[in-house]
Parts: C-alpha cells; structure tokens; sequence
C-alpha cells in the first residue's frame, strides 16, 4: 500500500521526488511560489486579474500568456497536485465490440480497450462510445465525455460492455465484495439517459475512474506511481490526487476521439459533464485542456465549483478541512496545510473556472443539496465574470441566483432545481438545452 499523507521516513524521497517533478515539468513550475506559513491571510477573494506579486492583468494576451499559465500552476502547487503527463505512446489495444444496432437502431455502441507506454501502464483505460446513426454523411458531431463511478456496464444492460476488474463502490448495484458483478448491468440507466443524448444529436463517451485511480486512500492501484521519478516510492507533496489523476483520464479520451474517430467527432464540439467528485475533476480537466469546449460540473461543491473560503466551523456546508479529512487522496499533501486557513490560498474556485474563459461553463444544483454550497457556487461565477469580459465575453448572465428550475445559459452558466444530490432525466434536459446554446449557433 502507498501511503498518501507525509510521514518522517518518507520526507527525504519526497523533497528528491519534488525537485525532479521541477525539472521535469519545465521552468514555469519552477516558479518560487511561497511556502505556507509565507503566503499572507486574505478573506477576500482574490483577484483573478492579479498577479501572484501583485501586476495587474489588462488584456487578453497577459491573461493568455502570464495570469493563466500561472493559475494553473499554483492550482496543481497547493491544491489538486500535477497532473501527469501525457504517455509517450497510446494504443487501442482491442475494440472489445461494435453493435450498430443499439437502442432499435438509432445508435451504434462500441468499447475499446487503450494501453499506454512511457511510461508503462499496466491500468487499461475502457472507453464506451454510442453515437447515432441518423447523422448526415460526412458530418459530425457533438459528444459529452463523462466519468461514471461504477463501470461502464452500469450505464447501459448491453452485454458485451466490459464489466471492471479493479475495486467499485459498495453502493454500487450489483457490487460484491467492492467488485462488479453481472448483477450491476444497467444499474445507473436512470442516471445517463443515453435516449435523450442520442435524440438530440449527441455522441457519449465514457470510462469508470477505478480504471485510473480506484476511489480509496490506497495510490499502489492507480497509475501514479508509474510516473514517480528515480528512488520514488511515495507520493510527492506536489503529486497528482485522485482529482488530478482523473482529469488526466479525461485528457486520455480526448486524445482517443480525435486520433482514432476524427470522421464522426467535432473538435469544435467536445463537452465534458460529471457529477460530484467527478463534477470536480470535470472542471479541472476543463481548466487544463482547452480542447474541451464546454465543461458541465454538476453539483461538484467543494474542491470544485464551491468556494474555499468559507468558515471552518460551518455544519451545512462542506469545508476543505472536511473533505481533506474524509477523502485525503482527492488532493495533493500541500492542501491540508489550509484546512484551518483557507483564506492563505493564493486563489479560490472562481479562478479555477476562470481557467476555462470564455468557454462555456453550467454550473448546476439541486435545491435540498446544501452541503455543495449552491449559493456560494454562484458566488464563484460572479467572481470569474471579469476574466470573461476582458475576453470579450458575455460572461454571467445574470447579477442574482435564479428561481428553481431556471436555466442562465450564459457562458458562465448556472441552474439549480428542486431534489437532492442526484443526477436525473430533467439534469440531462438542461445539459442538453446548454449545450444547444452553445454548440448550434
């Protein structure tokens, strides 16, 4: 097992570990960002159109080539850890199968099997595609890219879906012994809604993140030792959480859609959901890459669309220092050191959806799901709203929250409904009316 907190015996390999990630990575990581106890308490929010020592960020191309570049590097220092890089080589090691003839025939599934090399991975990344048949010839498509929590069989009862080797979820249907079973089959159908996707245009792409990282404080199953460096053998205090290793996956299944299904994807048109923690990473991938033209993190909260700075003490929403305690592997090691000062974090949330300016983003909520902090979710788009601007971007669409059930689809969107933390057919609806907004103009 490798352990994720820091420990005396580990902090000598951890320093060798981190100045190797410095030179690896290249000079922008190299920056000198202050050690914890040097970084200053600031309540407020902090600009997202000031630099760290304070510069002032005029235009576009000082957002483009300085303040953004350094965001993400100060998010990955203090917070999510580096993401890894990309393999040096990719293959689709086999099309598990192809059936045109999915859902009466409107669409064709398929799964293929990825393997990577440079490093070696002996992880399998297991991408199911549908796409629907009803397309003109010759033209293509919009598609949502998505991480499920339990397999890839559970979005859908087709029996060829490959069922996960690797650790699930016990509240997973069908789990026994935190494994998959034959049983689990179709046993997340009401959370997909694969009919509408396919109804309205769209292709769907998906892969289950224990085949990156299985959700549990346990880093030997994922794929992050396969990128320590030389006399590595635990994690870096800068090493790539959960999150971060997540978010790495959907990278991996956009470079998949673009390599190998060039003739039937949009590059234009790449949309990236997920829900709770993986509404987190959904926003974070989308902050990292660019190729990812839309991002919808539902009801994602702390560590993800929800503010940091909120009082350590609250009971009705989460805070950083609950969710560093209850999930420690979602994050790199520095991020505990803010649980009792959040308010030393050189950024908060809105940056992080700033990051993905003047792309799309939907931020959506469930009214009983108070614990994601949806008023405070708004709070952080109010706060990214003059990144968009200076890109010459709508940008947040409205100055208060909206009524329930009252779509702002703005660029910096944000929808909230009656219900709990959930993700249903009505979510979809408004995913899908989101990204017609913005991808059929």
């Amino acid at each position: 097992m490798v352990p994720r907190k820091n420990s005396p015996m580990a902090l000598k390999v951890r320093l060798i570990a981190l100045f190797g990630i410095l030179i690896c990575v290249g000079p922008l990581t190299a920056l000198d960002f202050p050690a914890f106890e040097m970084l200053p308490a600031r309540p407020e929010l902090p600009d997202p159109l000031e630099m760290l020592d304070g510069t002032k960020v005029t235009t576009a191309a000082d957002w483009n080539n300085k303040r953004r570049p350094e965001l993400k590097e100060l998010f990955q220092h203090y917070m999510y850890g580096y993401l890894p890089p990309k393999p040096k080589k990719w293959v689709v090691e086999e099309v598990l199968f192809t059936d045109p003839h999915f859902m009466g025939g409107t669409a064709t599934i398929s799964e293929s099997r990825l393997a990577f090399a440079g490093p070696d991975l002996k992880q399998r990344l297991h991408v199911l595609l549908v796409v629907p048949n009803n397309r003109p010839a010759k033209a293509k498509i919009p598609v949502f890219i998505a991480m499920n929590f339990c397999g890839n069989h559970a979005i859908t009862s087709h029996p060829k879906v490959h069922i996960p080797e690797a650790w699930v979820y016990k509240s997973c249907s069908g789990s026994e012994n935190e494994r998959a079973t034959e049983k689990g089959r179709g046993g997340q159908i009401g959370d997909w809604n694969l009919d509408l996707i396919i109804d309205r245009g769209y292709g769907f792409a998906c892969f289950y993140s224990g085949d990156i990282d299985p959700d549990t404080p346990d880093f030997a199953d994922g794929i992050q030792p396969s990128f320590y460096v030389e006399g590595q053998t635990t994690p870096a205090p800068t090493g790539p959480g959960a999150i971060a290793a997540w978010a790495w996956g959907y990278h991996r299944v956009v470079d998949f859609l673009l390599e190998k299904h060039a003739d039937a994807i949009d590059e234009r048109r790449i949309a990236a959901v997920g829900h709770s923690r993986n509404g987190k990473t959904t926003l974070l991938a989308a902050a990292m890459d660019e190729r990812i033209a839309l991002a919808i993190p539902h009801q994602a909260g702390c560590g993800g669309t929800a503010p940091d700075r909120v009082d350590i003490d609250r009971k009705d929403v989460e805070t950083i220092r609950r969710i560093n305690t209850v999930f420690p592997h979602w994050f790199c090691d520095n991020f505990p050191l803010f649980n009792e000062q959040p308010d030393k974090l050189p950024f908060d949330q809105h940056c992080l959806v700033a990051l993905c300016a003047p792309r799309p983003v939907l931020y959506s909520n469930a009214f009983e799901d108070q614990w994601a902090n949806p008023d405070g979710q708004f709070e952080m788009l109010k706060g990214a709203d003059p990144v968009y601007k200076l890109l010459k971007s709508e940008g947040l669409g409205a100055s208060e929250r909206p009524e329930l059930q009252t779509l702002v689809a703005s660029p910096l969107g944000y929808y909230i409904r009656p219900g709990k933390h959930s993700m249903n057919r009505e979510d979809w609806g408004i995913f899908l009316d989101f990204a017609d907004k913005h991808f059929r103009r």
